[in-house]
C-alpha cells in the first residue's frame, strides 16, 4: 500500500511537471520567442511606445524577425525597447535600418517595423541602437478625425442656412426669375469679347510701331538709329555746354562789376560815387545841360535867321528841292 502510494505521488509530480513545462512552452511559443535558435540584441529608444509591449512582433520589410524583449523606461522622454532578433536576419540588417511602431492591420496587435534605408551603412551588430521614425497614433489619428467630423458638422450648418436664406430670399429668387438675365449676360460677354479684340488690335499695333522703330522707320526710329543724328546731338550738346560755360563767365563778370561799383558806392570813391553822392558835381552838371540846351535852342534861332536873309534864301531852297528830288 505504501509502495502503490509513493508510486502514485511521483506520477502526480511527473504529471504536474509536465503540464507546467507544457504550458511554459505554449506560452513562449505564443509569444514567438526563439527557443532553439540563436539570437541577438537591437535597442530603439522612442518618446511613446504607443502600447507596445514584451513579446510583441518583430518585422523587417514585413518579414517576421524576433520579438521585442524588453520595455525600459531611460527618464521621462526616453523609453528604450529592447528587440531579440533572429540571427539569420543579422546579414540582412544594416545599421542604417530605422525602427518604427505601427498596427498589425487596421485594430490588430501593436508590432515593430525595421525598415531598411537607402543610406550606404555596415550591418549591425549585437547591442546596436537603429534610429526611430515617429509614426502616427491611432489615438492622435481618431482625435483628427473627430476634430475634422466637428468642423464638416459646421460647414454643413452654414451652409443650410445658406440655403435656406437662399430659399426666403425673395431678391434672390427675382434675379433668378429674370427672364432678361440670360440676355444680359449674352450681351455683357459679347462686350467683354469686343474689347478684347480691340486690345489685342492696339496689342499687334503697338508691337508693330516697336518693330519699326527697331528697324528705323518712321521719325522715331530714324531719331533712334540713325548714328549721324546722335553725332549731331553730341555736337549740340557740347554747344550748349560751351555756352553755359560761356554764361558762367558772363555772370562771374558782372558779379565781379556788380560788387566794385558795390565797393565804390559804399567807399566813396570813383566817378559813381561822384555822379551819385557828390551835390555840387551834380549841380555842375546840371548846369552844364541847362547850358547846352540853351545854346543849342540859339544856334536854331541863327540857323533860322540865315534861313531868311537874302544872302543864303536860294542856297537853302535849292537844298530842299534836292531833297525831294532824292528823297532818301
Amino acid at each position: 500500500m505504501g509502495k502503490r502510494t509513493s508510486s502514485n505521488f511521483k506520477l502526480g509530480i511527473f504529471v504536474l511537471s509536465g503540464l507546467v513545462f507544457l504550458i511554459l512552452l505554449l506560452y513562449m511559443i505564443g509569444k514567438n520567442q526563439s527557443l532553439f535558435g540563436s539570437s541577438f540584441e537591437l535597442k530603439a529608444r522612442f518618446r511613446n511606445v504607443q502600447g507596445l509591449r514584451a513579446g510583441d512582433n518583430i518585422r523587417f520589410s514585413g518579414i517576421q524577425a524576433g520579438t521585442v524583449k524588453e520595455i525600459k523606461i531611460l527618464n521621462d522622454s526616453t523609453i528604450e525597447v529592447v528587440m531579440m532578433i533572429d540571427s539569420k536576419m543579422k546579414k540582412y540588417i544594416h545599421k542604417s535600418a530605422i525602427a518604427s511602431i505601427s498596427t498589425d492591420g487596421l485594430i490588430g496587435n501593436k508590432l515593430l517595423n525595421i525598415i531598411p534605408s537607402e543610406e550606404p551603412a555596415e550591418l549591425v551588430e549585437d547591442g546596436d541602437i537603429l534610429k526611430v521614425r515617429k509614426t502616427v497614433d491611432t489615438g492622435e489619428m481618431l482625435q483628427t478625425l473627430s476634430k475634422t467630423n466637428e468642423d464638416v458638422a459646421v460647414i454643413a450648418a452654414h451652409l443650410k442656412t445658406t440655403v435656406e436664406r437662399i430659399n426666403n430670399s425673395t431678391a434672390a429668387w427675382k434675379i433668378l426669375n429674370d427672364e432678361s438675365l440670360p440676355e444680359n449676360i449674352h450681351s455683357l460677354v459679347a462686350n467683354i469679347r469686343t474689347a478684347t479684340d480691340k486690345a489685342k488690335e492696339m496689342v499687334n499695333n503697338l508691337n508693330t510701331i516697336v518693330s519699326d522703330v527697331k528697324e528705323g522707320k518712321g521719325s522715331l526710329g530714324a531719331i533712334l538709329t540713325d548714328s549721324s543724328l546722335v553725332k549731331n546731338l553730341n555736337e549740340a550738346i557740347l554747344k550748349i555746354k560751351s555756352v553755359g560755360e560761356d554764361a558762367d563767365s558772363l555772370s562771374a563778370e558782372l558779379s565781379r562789376a556788380t560788387l566794385q561799383v558795390r565797393s565804390e558806392v559804399t567807399d566813396g570813391k570813383g566817378p559813381v560815387t561822384a555822379l551819385l553822392k557828390d551835390s555840387a558835381m551834380t549841380k555842375n552838371i546840371k548846369e552844364s545841360l541847362y547850358n547846352i540846351q540853351k545854346g543849342t535852342d540859339g544856334f536854331n534861332d541863327i540857323m533860322n535867321a540865315i534861313k531868311k536873309s537874302f544872302l543864303f534864301r536860294g542856297y537853302f531852297k535849292r537844298l530842299e528841292k534836292q531833297k525831294q528830288k532824292d528823297p532818301q
